[in-house]
């Protein structure tokens, strides 16, 4: 963050040149020069390059509020914070105003006073882009007072008059003035305070119980709602619905690999200032989340109106990890990797965040663990199509058998395994440059299962192992 910039006063802020601009200006000012510089306009969105985010450069530069609709998990309240990043870093406010007037057209009473009273000595400060964002989630019980104001009966017992503008206590939508306001979840908010909603979005003004009050906001007001046919919880009343300038429909990542980048941005798979390691999580097995996560969203066993999180698909990858650093500190071992065997954690996991067809009571684990079955299938043949596993295949049709599980050392697997034909290769295909014990048991543990899901391999599993023979 840089220094502000140095004007404290009304006349020092004139002679700099300085040039009020409103917010929606702003943001689309500085979003056609990040455009014009080819750089990223929302950093950290991942997924949405051909679809959404378009749609939501047009709704900015065409200075509209906007509505964002999406199942749960597609990152609209990420999204919507990133557009505050588009703000100007700095922007200059009447020192002491709880509505973040502008020096130059003051709105409220107090602002407006002391800009008639000291004229070009009035102190300013600055305000930066960070601080001008807010957000409610809104909840049955948000009042009109939480988002516009209502009478503050303080002000009132310290003697003001009840008339007076200045016994209001602002509530979070002017207080977001000049900045970006978000309503996560609209359709939650009762119809009634959605009314209070409709003056801000067409007239940019608010209304406080009794008082002849205008205030000419100034600011982006964007808001979150699931599709209403699944919420069932309430609606975004007519008029509101009217006066939102853009409605951009959001969705889960349409791609694997955009899938794969998601969990690798979000999910926490190491942590600061811990003893030990942070775990080595293979790509195959981010390959099998990220598959296994697609297939729960096309599942018909799964209700398709509430969709399924990507926050799914980040806590199954934490998982895994979590697994293999419970082995690696159960059985010594220096690094903790990820194997197959700790897929199987997913399932129990993640059964709270998938909700399932009536018809499927009862059935959830043995749905999850089929699908996990069939991605770690796909994710085999996409993998090591063409890879000569003859060699291993071998060992098991001259009678041997391998144990593995999750508290099993990779050294004991590749042990109680011997040497391993054609291991080079394998690793290769799967992109392994470092051949450690922990990343060859990965590799070798990967190839066993998608033998088996082939049936070329036999297998034989309770809960902490699992045997391989032929």
């Amino acid at each position: 963050m840089s220094k502000p910039p140095a004007p404290t006063s009304l006349a020092a802020l004139r002679s700099s040149g300085h040039e009020h601009k409103t917010v929606k200006a702003e943001i689309r000012d500085n979003l056609l020069a990040r455009l014009a510089a080819g750089e990223p306009a929302f950093p950290g969105i991942l997924g949405f390059d051909d679809t959404v985010l378009p749609e939501v450069e047009r709704a900015l530069l065409a200075g509209h509020d906007m509505v964002l609709l999406g199942e749960r998990g597609q990152g609209k309240t990420r999204l919507i914070r990133t557009i505050a990043g588009l703000l100007d870093e700095w922007t200059p406010v009447v020192e002491g105003c709880e509505i973040n007037d502008h020096p130059y057209a003051p709105a409220c009473v107090r602002c407006t006073r002391l800009v008639d009273e000291l004229g070009e000595k009035t102190p300013v400060a600055w305000k930066h882009r960070s601080e001008r964002y807010g957000e409610k989630l809104a909840t049955p019980d948000t009042s009109v007072g939480d988002l516009i104001g209502d009478v503050d009966p303080i002000k009132v017992a310290e003697g003001r008059t009840l008339g007076d503008p200045e016994t209001v206590h602002y509530g979070l939508v002017p207080r977001t003035n000049r900045g970006v306001f978000s309503v996560n979840e609209l359709p939650d908010l009762a119809e009634r305070i959605q009314v209070a909603l409709l003056n801000v979005l067409e007239e940019r003004d608010i209304q406080v119980r009794g008082y002849m009050l205008r205030l000419p906001l100034d600011l982006l007001l964007v808001a979150s709602a699931n599709p209403e046919d699944y919420t069932n919880r309430g609606r975004i009343i007519t008029p509101l619905k009217d006066r939102f300038g853009a409605e951009v429909r959001t969705h889960y990542p349409l791609r694997l690999d955009d899938e794969i980048a998601l969990m690798r941005q979000e999910a926490v798979l190491g942590w600061p200032g811990s003893p030990f390691p942070a775990p080595v999580v293979p790509d195959h097995l981010l390959e099998i989340v990220a598959r296994f996560t697609r297939l729960v969203r096309e599942s018909p066993q799964v209700d398709q109106r509430s969709g399924v999180s990507a926050r799914f698909a980040v806590a199954a990858a934490e998982t895994v990890a979590a697994s293999a650093v419970r082995r690696a500190a159960v059985a010594g071992e220096a690094q903790a990797v990820a194997r197959v065997c700790d897929l199987p954690a997913v399932v129990p996991a993640s059964r709270g965040k998938v909700e399932f067809e009536a018809a499927e009571e009862g059935r959830e684990l043995e749905v999850l663990a089929h699908l996990l079955r069939k991605a770690t299938a796909d994710t085999f043949r996409a993998r090591l199509a063409g890879v000569d596993l003859t060699g291993l295949q071998s060992r098991f049709d001259e009678g041997a058998t391998v144990e593995t599980g999750d508290l099993v050392p990779a050294a004991d697997l590749l042990q109680h395994l011997g040497t391993v034909p054609g291991l080079a290769a394998l690793l290769a295909k799967l992109g392994i440059e470092e051949e450690s014990p922990g990343l060859a048991a990965a590799a070798v543990e990967f190839a066993l299962e998608g033998l088996h899901l082939n049936r070329r391999l036999s297998k034989d599993a309770v809960p902490g192992r699992t045997v391989y023979g032929g």
